[in-house]
């Protein structure tokens, strides 16, 4: 009876992980597929990808379409502009948040109780688009590149959990560094950041990220050309309206006639894509713990 039940279990298991499985590899191909589709079209002639029909591979391989894509001025100010603020802007962000964050983990602060409410408002309620437009306008960040930076050099939703993560850090630690003579900043930058990479991980690619695909702002607050971000020109692609009249239209027109303005779009998705996937290989093992911090600590 016994060996019946194990066969018997163990012929349910192997039904089980093949069903599994199968069920696995559907999922993945759904998800990776497009991608795949993206990049077979970036490296597939523009002109023989209008009629259809590709599907797994490229018909007629051609690199036209990266070639127009960095010889084109626009889109390589684009992509300059997006290299920047993600750069700038991530380094600002994850800076202002450790140290705001590390003051406020302080519970001896003075006011701190009023501090903490005020982050707590913030980040529930916003004054909304207008006002928001008014306060960057009196500050006269429109239309300036700090515009992409300034705003969100603090993230209030990282700031809690910061605060939590470094209120965790243990109190001898940072008191043995206090008896050898090292001051508040010493003390932050040498003992603290070491023990957080996980979290200082989890913040860049996550600001990083934010940064990197943004496109709101640049159609909002900004009116020069010259400070578009490659999110934003890709938006702009996608919306346009192909007619002979339409000048954007025949500012695509005038590229060569072996890149479409849709193959040119997906080689643009594939120069998006490339920074993110060469990057989080190497965050990958501090981003899966730090990941977890808001759910453990707190």
């Amino acid at each position: 009876m016994r060996r019946r039940n194990a066969i018997s279990r163990s012929l349910e298991d192997r039904v089980l992980d093949t069903v599994n499985i199968v069920l696995l590899v559907i999922i993945a191909f759904i998800t990776m597929y497009p991608f795949y589709y993206i990049l077979i079209l970036s490296f597939n002639d523009g002109g023989d990808a209008i009629r259809g029909g590709i599907y797994f591979w490229p018909r007629s391989f051609s690199l036209e379409n990266f070639q127009q894509f960095f010889e084109s001025s626009k889109w390589m100010r684009s992509l300059i502009v997006t290299v920047a603020r993600t750069v700038a802007g991530t380094a600002i962000g994850v800076m202002f948040t450790c140290v705001v964050s590390y003051g406020l983990s302080k519970k001896d602060l003075v006011y701190h109780g009023i501090y903490m409410k005020i982050l707590i408002i913030a980040m529930y309620f916003s004054g909304g688009l207008i006002p928001y437009y008014i306060l960057l306008k009196s500050l006269r960040l429109l239309n300036t590149f700090a515009v992409y930076v300034i705003p969100g050099a603090l993230n209030i939703f990282f700031v809690m959990i910061c605060i939590s993560f470094f209120r965790d850090i243990p109190e001898e630690l940072i008191e043995s560094a206090y008896l050898d003579g090292s001051t508040e900043f010493n003390t932050f930058l040498k003992i603290v950041l070491p023990v957080s990479l996980p979290l200082l991980a989890t913040m860049t690619l996550f600001i990083g990220v934010g940064h990197w695909n943004s496109w709101i702002d640049s159609a909002y607050y900004v009116r020069s050309e010259n400070l578009r971000t490659l999110s934003y020109r890709m938006m702009e692609v996608i919306n346009q309206t192909m007619q002979p009249e339409d000048p954007t239209a025949r500012l695509y027109a005038a590229e060569s006639s072996r890149a479409t303005t849709q193959s040119m779009q997906m080689a643009a998705m594939v120069v998006a894509l490339g920074p993110i996937m060469c990057v989080y290989p190497f965050l990958q093992k501090y981003f899966a713990k730090g990941i977890m911090l808001g759910a453990v600590k707190g």
